[in-house]
């Protein structure tokens, strides 16, 4: 499993500000491009967002749902990549001093990506997620989704 962990200078509540914006998802992950629906219900367990990844010409059109959703401490998504495949991604957010720590994992959870042996895929995976985390903190300490 690919972890990464960011100090934030901000509060959680200021993280999940971010999160529950399903609009600024391609703001903060690295590969996806654009939005292209938003489930009303989002972020709550179930609900879905329908992204493209890549760049043009060459965009893959899929969805990551919300598996667990407890703000401010912790949300878990499972996106979808096909060809691919799908990937469980973990979020979890602690308070520290006057900002926070966000841990996020992620783990190939279904299709092709799941063959590829882990500590193969952890180096790629670590290295996007350092750059996700980084945009993640950009948008919640700058006040994005409030």
């Amino acid at each position: 499993m690919a972890r990464n962990v960011k100090r934030m200078q901000c509060a959680p509540e200021a993280v999940f500000a971010v999160l529950a914006d399903g609009w600024l998802f391609p703001s903060w992950v690295v590969g996806a491009s654009r939005m292209r629906d938003v489930a009303e219900e989002w972020p709550r367990p179930g609900s879905r967002l329908h992204h493209s990844f890549g760049v043009w010409p060459a965009l893959l059109d899929d969805s990551t749902s919300v598996l667990e959703y407890d703000p401010p401490r912790r949300m878990v998504l499972q996106a979808r990549g096909w060809p691919i495949g799908e990937a469980r991604i973990v979020i979890d957010v602690k308070p520290r001093g006057e900002g926070c720590v966000v841990r996020l994992q992620e783990v190939a959870a279904e299709g092709p990506g799941s063959l590829v042996p882990q500590p193969l895929l952890d180096i790629p995976l670590r290295l996007r997620n350092a750059e996700t985390l980084h945009r993640l903190a950009y948008l919640a300490e700058g006040g994005a989704g409030r």
